[in-house]
C-alpha cells in the first residue's frame, strides 16, 4: 500500500511535546472497570505490545458486525439471533471491552507509553461507534416492534456527536474528560446480548409499562444521556476553562472549528437520506450506516491528531468534497443505480480511511523509532 505523510512537520513537533492528561470521574470506571482491568492485565505477557491488544479488541468488534451482517444484513431477522446474541455478548464483554481497557495499563506496565498508542486507541474507538450501534440494532430490528431505519440513523448521529464532544473538550482545554457514557454503553450492550441469548429476543418486544416498549426506553436513554449528561458536562468543562483563562483557543470560531466538518457530513448524509430517489436508507441501511460511521471516524481522527499535537484543526475535511459530488449524483438521478453508487462510495471511504490510518501509524512509528505492534526496537537484532 502506497503511504502518504498525512502528519505535518508542525504536528510531529507537537507530538514530541505531548503529555497525556485525562480525568475519569465515572463511578463505574473507578470502582468496577479499572479494578477489573488491573486484574486482567496481570495475566498478559510483558512482551505483548499495547497496540496489538487494542487492534485485536477492535477486530473482535468488527467480527461481530460481519457475523451479524451475515445472519441479518437488512436488520429484519432479529428472531434468529438467540445463539448469535450469546456469542456477540461474550465477544463484546470479554474481548473488546476488556482489551480496550487494558491496553493503556499494559503500556504503563511495560513502560511503552507513546502518543501513537493514545492516537491508535482513540482512533479505533471513533470507528467502533458505528459497529456498536449496528450490532445492537440487530437485536431490536426494524420490524413492527423494532426501530425504524431513519430513527436509527439519527440515533447513530447522537452517539457520534457524544463521542466527538470529549475530543472537542480536549482540543480546547488540553484535558481529556473521559465520557461517562462510554463504559456504561459497553456494559449495557453486552448485557442486552446476554439477556437476549438467555430469554429470547421476544422479551424486548414486551411493554415496559403501559404501551412503552423497550425500544422506546433504549432510544430515550441514549438521547437523554447525551443531552442531559454528556453535553452539559462538556460545556461545563469548557466554560470552566474559559473562566480560568486556560483555554487553548480564545475565539469562539476557533473553539467551534472542530464541529464544522462533522456538521457538514451530517448535512450531506441527511440530504441523501431525505431526497434519495430510491429511498436508499430503507434499501441499504447497514451499508449507509457503515459509510457515515467510517467518514465520521476519518474526520475525528484528524481532530485527534490536531488536539494531541496542539495544532489548528483544519476547517474542512477533504473527504467531504467527493462526498458532495456523490450526493449530487444520487439525488439528481445522474447516476441511476443508487445502490451501486452507495457501495462504490462506501468502499472508497473505507479504503481511504484505512490508508489514512496505516499511513499515520507508519509515519509516527518511524518518527518515534518504534514498531507499532511490537515492543522490540527497530535497531534490535
Amino acid at each position: 500500500m502506497a503511504l502518504y505523510e498525512y502528519v505535518t512537520q508542525e504536528q510531529l513537533a507537537g507530538f514530541d511535546k505531548y503529555k497525556y492528561s485525562a480525568v475519569d470521574s465515572n463511578p463505574l470506571s473507578i470502582y468496577v472497570m479499572h479494578p477489573f482491568w488491573n486484574f486482567v492485565v496481570k495475566f498478559l505477557p510483558t512482551w505483548l505490545a499495547p497496540n496489538l491488544i487494542t487492534f485485536t479488541g477492535f477486530m473482535f468488534l468488527v467480527l461481530n458486525f460481519l457475523m451479524l451482517a451475515f445472519y441479518d444484513f437488512d436488520f429484519n431477522a432479529s428472531c434468529r439471533l438467540d445463539d448469535i446474541g450469546l456469542m456477540s455478548g461474550i465477544s463484546n464483554m470479554e474481548n473488546y471491552s476488556s482489551l480496550d481497557g487494558v491496553d493503556g495499563k499494559q503500556a504503563r506496565r511495560t513502560n511503552s507509553s507513546t502518543p501513537l498508542g493514545e492516537l491508535f486507541d482513540h482512533g479505533l474507538d471513533s470507528w467502533a461507534c458505528v459497529f456498536f450501534v449496528a450490532t445492537v440494532y440487530s437485536i431490536f430490528g426494524r420490524g413492527e416492534s423494532g426501530v425504524g431505519v431513519v430513527t436509527l440513523y439519527y440515533i447513530l448521529w447522537v452517539v457520534l456527536f457524544s463521542f466527538i464532544l470529549s475530543h472537542w473538550e480536549k482540543y480546547n482545554t488540553g484535558i481529556l474528560f473521559l465520557p461517562w457514557g462510554y463504559d456504561i454503553s459497553q456494559v449495557t450492550i453486552s448485557l442486552v446480548y446476554l439477556v437476549t441469548a438467555a430469554v429470547g429476543v421476544e422479551t424486548w418486544y414486551q411493554p415496559v409499562i403501559f404501551h412503552l416498549l423497550y425500544r422506546d426506553l433504549f432510544t430515550f436513554m441514549i438521547i437523554a444521556c447525551s443531552f442531559t449528561v454528556t453535553l452539559p458536562m462538556s460545556l461545563y468543562n469548557v466554560l470552566k476553562g474559559y473562566r480560568n483563562n486556560t483555554l487553548k483557543h480564545s475565539s469562539l470560531y476557533e473553539g467551534l472549528l472542530p464541529f464544522l466538518s462533522p456538521f457538514l457530513l451530517f448535512v450531506l448524509s441527511t440530504i441523501w437520506v431525505i431526497y434519495s430517489p430510491s429511498n436508499i436508507l430503507e434499501l441499504q441501511p447497514r451499508i449507509f450506516y457503515l459509510m457515515v460511521g467510517t467518514a465520521f471516524a476519518n474526520v475525528t481522527c484528524k481532530l485527534i491528531v490536531c488536539q494531541m499535537s496542539n495544532t489548528r484543526c483544519q476547517p474542512l475535511s477533504i473527504l467531504l468534497l467527493p462526498m458532495t459530488a456523490v450526493v449530487v449524483l444520487a439525488i439528481t438521478r445522474v447516476f441511476t443505480n443508487e445502490t451501486l453508487l452507495l457501495y462504490l462510495w462506501t468502499a472508497a471511504v473505507v479504503l481511504a480511511h484505512i490508508h489514512y490510518g496505516v499511513s499515520v501509524v507508519k509515519q509516527l512509528s518511524n518518527h518515534f523509532s518504534i514498531f507499532a505492534f511490537s515492543l522490540k526496537k527497530p535497531n534490535s537484532d
